[in-house]
């Protein structure tokens, strides 16, 4: 009986001291990453991305990675990008005859990429080229869509949901 007593207070004593003892970063760090997963509160200023599966999905299917969408000119214009991996696979996003729509369910809209009368589509339609980057605009009039929204954005057979507005 007294030995079990002596390893109780022993463990609650390195318990106590471990407790008492100063956090490190990497400490906090680490439990800050295990409060996430565990479905703690997340910072309210870090979108969540898409999961790691639907990167990979987009890379081997469409041959495109990097996919944002960033909420600019004071909310007036929402640009989507993505860098191409693949052109041969990413020739579907540039393609001129496809319509690209970005719809927020949230919001209850579809935005359209604005057409001007000389310069034409405010999109990027030329053949794709591995390793560079391209971008499409689309028209946020009334600015329905949001920082924070969960968007889709959908180019003829490419869907990408859940993008999270930057």
């Amino acid at each position: 009986m007294k030995a079990m007593i002596g390893i109780l207070f022993a463990s609650g004593s390195v318990a106590l001291a471990m407790a008492s003892a100063p956090a490190t970063p990497a400490a906090t760090a680490g439990q800050g990453s295990a409060q996430a997963k565990q479905g703690g509160k997340v910072s309210p200023y870090r979108p969540d991305r898409f999961a790691g599966r639907a990167g990979t999905y987009y890379r081997l299917v469409w041959g495109v990675d990097s996919l944002a969408v960033k909420w600019t000119e004071s909310g007036e214009v929402i640009r989507f990008t993505y860098r191409v991996l693949d052109a041969d696979k990413a020739k579907a996003l540039n393609d001129k005859r496809s319509e690209p729509a970005l719809i927020d369910p949230q919001a209850g809209v579809k935005l359209v990429v604005p057409s001007m009368e000389k310069v034409g589509q405010l999109r990027q339609s030329v053949d794709p080229e591995n390793g560079k980057s391209y971008w499409m605009v689309f028209s946020n009039k009334g600015r329905p869509v949001k920082r924070g929204d969960h968007v889709a954005v959908v180019i003829g057979a490419f869907h990408a949901d859940g993008l999270v507005v930057d």
